[in-house]
């Protein structure tokens, strides 16, 4: 696709989903996790998804849906380290370096923008560092509000200074693209398939990019 970086000053890019496959993420919710409650409060594994669905239910879109120190809390269990057993399955989205250094090239400023908690943060740098890459990464943890809110936008733009016209922001989640773009972020770009091991889904009214290689 042709893109016109002329445009912008300013790339924001979520994490999970964007930066790196969502498969990790997925199976550790979905599969890795409730088996490990299931047998720790010796439930069958049908039971233990029901009841970590409902908890997810409960807080999904909200800060605490994102945060690990809350989990680990309402399940009693040490939640960084069970995700840290399967950090194997971490891996990069294609081409996610090449963009990246390209990014640097063409001297455009990056910011990662994640709902990530810090500790998944830091878990996935030590795996995945593309640290190097960005001039600044934030944590919707520190300004207080996920990305799903209006008021995480007034947050972030006030701390880095922002022109949200000039901003370019790339992330999997269609909720928060229309967080974005009520807010007055200019550019905005969807991830089709954020889980290797699933199919691509329709983006719409976003414009979908499969592989970054297509930025570049």
């Amino acid at each position: 696709m042709n893109f016109s970086w002329d445009l912008v000053d300013t790339i924001l890019l979520d994490m999970d989903g964007t930066l790196l496959d969502l498969h990790y993420d997925n199976y550790f919710w979905g599969e890795y996790l409730p088996f490990y409650y299931s047998k720790q409060h010796k439930l069958s594994l049908i039971e233990s998804k029901k009841i970590l669905e409902q908890y997810s239910n409960d807080v999904r879109g909200t800060l605490d849906w994102y945060c690990l120190d809350y989990w680990s809390e309402l399940l009693s269990t040490d939640i960084v380290k069970i995700k840290s057993e399967i950090d194997d399955k971490i891996d990069l989205r294609p081409h996610a370096i090449e963009f990246l250094a390209h990014l640097n090239k063409i001297n455009k400023r990056v910011i990662l923008a994640t709902n990530a908690h810090p500790k998944t943060l830091e878990l996935k740098l030590v795996k995945k560092d593309f640290s190097e890459y960005f001039d600044a990464m934030s944590s919707s943890h520190d300004l207080g509000y996920p990305k799903e809110e209006q008021e995480y936008w007034h947050a972030l733009t006030k701390k880095f200074d922002l022109d949200p016209k000039r901003c370019l922001f790339v992330d999997d989640s269609l909720p928060i693209l229309a967080s974005a773009e009520r807010f007055g972020i200019g550019h905005l770009l969807a991830i089709p398939q954020p889980d290797s091991q699933k199919k691509p889904r329709d983006c719409s009214p976003y414009t979908g990019i499969s592989d970054f290689c297509q930025l570049i």
